[in-house]
């Protein structure tokens, strides 16, 4: 096994756990934005979206000082459109995912080969990641649509 560059490989992480905090405020503040007959459902959704945010940011976390290494006190990128509608909401979600699950992508590469339960972390975080961003194509289509709605495969 290749030796662990542990500088490169927190940086990573830290980009990550900033980005999963960055996912608990705007879960947190679109479910406060949501309005009308399917408010209940949705909010209940996007809050556990929240709590899942949070869950994988202390995941993260909790690798950062493994590694020996100080935890980022920073909050990634906050997309807002200060647009209130289902549609609106689910598209800036769905981008911000992709620059997650990008940055879990970036993070396999550094680890893959060189520490087993990292890859094995971080494999679990992609698929985790990718099955969210399915549910909220899945969601953007029009009822009897089959076809993704994301132009990229997923």
């Amino acid at each position: 096994m290749s030796e662990l560059d542990k500088s490169q490989v927190v940086d990573v992480l830290n980009r990550i756990l900033e980005a999963e905090l960055a996912g608990v405020v705007r879960y947190t503040h679109y479910s406060l934005l949501v309005f009308g007959y399917g408010r209940i459902p949705i909010v209940s959704w996007l809050r556990e979206q929240a709590d899942e945010s949070l869950l994988h940011a202390q995941q993260v976390g909790e690798w950062i000082t493994t590694l020996g290494a100080y935890p980022s006190l920073e909050i990634g990128r906050l997309l807002d459109s200060h647009k209130t509608d289902i549609g609106a909401i689910l598209r800036e979600s769905l981008e911000a995912e992709g620059e997650a699950l990008a940055l879990y992508r970036e993070l396999l590469s550094l680890v893959e080969g060189r520490s087993v339960a990292l890859e094995e972390f971080t494999r679990q975080m992609i698929q985790t990641e990718v099955m969210h961003q399915a549910d909220v194509d899945k969601m953007l289509r029009k009822p009897g649509e089959v076809s993704s709605f994301c132009k990229e495969s997923i």
